[in-house]
C-alpha cells in the first residue's frame, strides 16, 4: 500500500516560505491549479482531483486527524471522464464539498513541499514524505521534522485536519 508521512500548517509569510522552498529544492517550483471534489464516504476521504492541463485522479486516502507528522495511506486511479465520474459518484454518495487551490510544488529528495493558496482559507503548506519500500514511518517522520525546521514551520501552526474539513460551516477550525 502506498503511503506518505504528512504535515499541514498555516503560513504567515508566504514569500519567505517560497524563497526557502526554492532554495531547498533548487527550483522555482511548479504551479498547479487544482479543484478537489470530495464525496461523502463512511471511512477516510474520497476526492476527484481535477488538475488544469493534466489527467484527473480519483484519490481515496485515510489518515488520522492529528497535528504533526502522520501517516496517510492512499489509492489513486487515473480518470479519463472526470465529469461523468463526478456526476455518478455525486449521485451515489453525495458531494461533501469542493476545495479550489493554487499549489506551488517543490521537490526536495523524497518529499513534496506544497505551498497552497486555498480559496476561502488563505495560505497553507504541506509536506508529503513519499515513503519508499521498506522505509519505516519513524524515518519518514524524521525527514518531515527536519524539513519543518529548515522551513521555519512552528508546531503552533500545525493543522490537524483537511482543507475540506476547515471549509465546512460547522467546523470550529479557523485559518487565523
Amino acid at each position: 500500500m502506498p503511503s506518505n508521512i504528512e504535515i499541514k500548517a498555516r503560513v504567515h509569510d508566504v514569500t519567505s516560505l517560497h524563497k526557502l522552498a526554492s532554495e531547498l529544492s533548487q527550483s522555482q517550483g511548479s504551479q498547479l491549479v487544482q479543484e478537489d471534489t470530495f464525496f461523502c464516504v463512511p471511512r477516510g476521504r474520497l476526492k476527484l482531483r481535477h488538475l488544469k492541463g493534466c489527467p484527473s485522479e480519483l484519490i481515496s486516502y485515510d489518515r488520522p486527524d492529528q497535528q504533526g507528522p502522520k501517516e496517510s495511506v492512499f489509492f489513486i486511479a487515473k480518470v479519463q471522464n472526470p465529469e461523468e465520474i463526478k456526476v455518478t459518484l455525486g449521485h451515489a454518495l453525495g458531494i461533501r464539498g469542493i476545495v479550489r487551490k493554487l499549489r506551488t510544488l517543490y521537490l526536495v529528495g523524497q518529499t513534496r513541499i506544497h505551498v497552497d493558496n486555498v480559496e476561502n482559507l488563505g495560505h497553507y503548506m504541506e509536506l508529503e514524505v513519499m515513503m519508499q519500500p521498506g522505509q519505516s514511518a519513524d524515518e519518514g517522520e524524521q525527514i518531515a521534522n527536519e524539513l519543518m525546521e529548515k522551513l521555519g514551520v512552528k508546531s503552533c501552526d500545525l493543522i490537524d485536519t483537511a482543507y475540506i474539513d476547515m471549509l465546512e460551516p460547522t467546523n470550529q477550525h479557523t485559518s487565523n
